[in-house]
């Protein structure tokens, strides 16, 4: 779905305030909301009080990874505002939305809170993403997506925290190629969902497929199939040496379910959204023990063992690796408000510069250094996970992985 949303047209009002704090303050203007020297502010920003807005998927197709994706969030704010606050002064607010992964709601919701939020934390979904493009830019609107589709890149407006997926697929392929279960020559098989996130998979094997002299064999599918048994056949008559995957879990545990009953023993490799714990629950889950290997953006709680037991302590849950995401999110946000303050501009025009102007951004391990430029992927990295019986359901296999097929494709 890459319908684009009719274009409000609205002023953008700035507040003036008055903050006393240590290196970063505020001061009265009628006309400017600012003072000489001193943070301008605007949209988004009532006194030392920062909102972001987040429109989510609670009770949709995605609602396990849009609630850890939120929960996470709030958990990390709390923590900053209750400590080392944005430019040591302003609390950050949030204000939550669920469209429920239906686009046209999503258009709605964001109607009803852009004029109160200053930037956007999180967005899931690339079609909602794709509709609200032409708005992010009208109202400098700094958007962290939670997807990672190539076309997001073009928007000067997202952040994405991660690599996109065609630079996903080409990092997991080289990985399954280094450790000698596919070789130069032979065939790869691709079935991936109609779309951008499907085609943004599929461009990454089929470059990874050119520089290794391996024939790609295609199945295109729709969101709406689940039984994967066709798909899967045709693979397996082509004597295919692994399958890639770009769909959903459903779609996942299918082709791992028909791989194992026929007796095709090969990799699984698969894009960030493939996966979900609650696979390992099926019939299908010791053939994705065994076979299935994931990119991610962000790495397992593994490498973050108090952050589990704080969003447990929490939320009295365990999470999907999807809290890491939140969490890490949420960083890469304070991070860039933090240079717009520094800069004297907390205006929606102000954290846009700053966003643009970010060297690379890393928080702490939990995601895969990025650095924003119009075009291309955020990052040439990704972790290389194993699913695995533990809190969010999998494990590292390496450390921050990086192919030099995944960096000559981003510098093209």
């Amino acid at each position: 779905m890459n319908t684009t949303t009719n274009r409000w047209l609205a002023t953008l009002a700035t507040v003036t305030v008055l903050v006393g704090a240590a290196g970063c303050s505020t001061k009265a203007d009628d006309d400017a909301g600012s003072g000489s020297g001193d943070v301008k502010t605007g949209r988004g920003v009532k006194g030392t009080t920062i909102t972001v807005g987040s429109l989510t998927d609670l009770t949709g197709p995605f609602a396990a990874l849009g609630t850890d994706f939120t929960n996470a969030q709030a958990l990390y704010w709390q923590e900053r505002n209750a400590g080392d606050k944005v430019c040591g002064t302003y609390t950050v607010k949030e204000k939550v939305k669920d469209y429920g992964y239906d686009v046209q709601k999503g258009v709605q919701l964001y109607s009803s809170i852009r004029e109160d939020v200053l930037a956007m934390e999180q967005v899931i979904g690339s079609p909602l993403n794709a509709s609200l493009s032409e708005q992010y830019d009208a109202d400098k609107m700094v958007n962290i997506p939670g997807a990672w589709a190539q076309a997001l890149t073009e928007d000067p407006q997202n952040a994405l925290v991660g690599a996109t997926y065609e630079v996903e697929m080409i990092n997991a392929l080289n990985y399954v190629l280094d450790q000698g279960l596919i070789s130069d020559g032979g065939t790869l098989g691709h079935i991936y969902f109609e779309g951008e996130y499907g085609e943004g998979g599929l461009g990454g094997s089929t470059y990874f497929a050119k520089k290794h002299d391996m024939k790609l064999v295609e199945v295109q599918i729709q969101p709406t199939d689940t039984d994967m048994t066709a798909a899967v056949t045709k693979l397996a008559a082509e004597g295919v040496d692994a399958i890639a995957i770009t769909t959903g879990p459903t779609q996942t545990a299918s082709i791992a379910g028909v791989a194992a009953a026929a007796g095709l023993d090969v990799p699984l490799v698969g894009n960030n959204p493939t996966y979900f714990p609650g696979l390992l629950d099926t019939p299908a889950g010791p053939a994705l023990l065994k076979n299935m290997y994931v990119a991610s953006p962000v790495n397992t709680f593994d490498a973050a063992p108090d952050l589990l037991k704080r969003y447990q302590k929490k939320f009295k849950k365990v999470p999907t690796i999807g809290a890491v995401f939140g969490y890490a999110s949420a960083d890469v946000m304070r991070q860039i408000l933090d240079k717009a303050c520094e800069d004297g501009d907390l205006t929606p025009a102000g954290v846009t510069k700053a966003k643009e102007e970010m060297g690379t951004v890393k928080t702490g391990g939990l995601a895969v250094p990025v650095k924003f430029a119009v075009g291309k992927s955020s990052s040439d990295s990704v972790f290389i996970l194993r699913p695995a019986d533990v809190p969010g359901g999998a494990k590292a296999a390496t450390k921050l992985y990086t192919s030099k097929d995944a960096s000559a494709f981003i510098k093209g």
